[in-house]
């Protein structure tokens, strides 16, 4: 149980009679990505130069500005983020950590170790 098929997969449920349940790198990504972006005071996720050039050729990486390392059944969560101009940035980025952790542990029962942000940005709005 919590065993690594390959870098991109981790299995939550191997039992001989009823079969495996993986999740995909990417889904945990996603799940951190939503979760990120329903904070208030959260633009957008920022992504990077490698990002953007991949989705103008129609390459599109589901959940852009996130990255996960899972390790066993641990993961580490890296997001990049655009705030919002006017909101605490320590306060809104206490709560993205506490969001994504919430989210990813639910959602998938993986111990979520740890939620690092890196501020990308801010916009302003008009």
């Amino acid at each position: 149980m919590g065993k690594e098929m390959d870098n991109s997969t981790v299995v939550l449920n191997a039992q001989e009679n009823v079969g495996l349940v993986q999740i995909a790198d990417d889904v945990v990504a996603m799940i951190a990505h939503l979760a990120a972006t329903e904070v208030e005071g959260v633009s957008d996720m920022a992504g990077n130069v490698t990002n953007e050039l991949m989705g103008k050729v129609g390459v599109k990486r589901p959940a852009k500005g996130v990255r996960v390392v899972v390790n066993g059944r641990n993961v580490r969560v890296d997001l990049a983020v655009t705030m919002e101009y006017g909101y605490s940035i320590p306060a809104t980025c206490h709560h993205v950590q506490e969001k994504v952790k919430s989210a990813v542990e639910n959602m998938t029962g993986l111990n979520c170790t740890d939620v690092n942000i890196r501020i990308a940005g801010v916009r302003v709005k008009g």
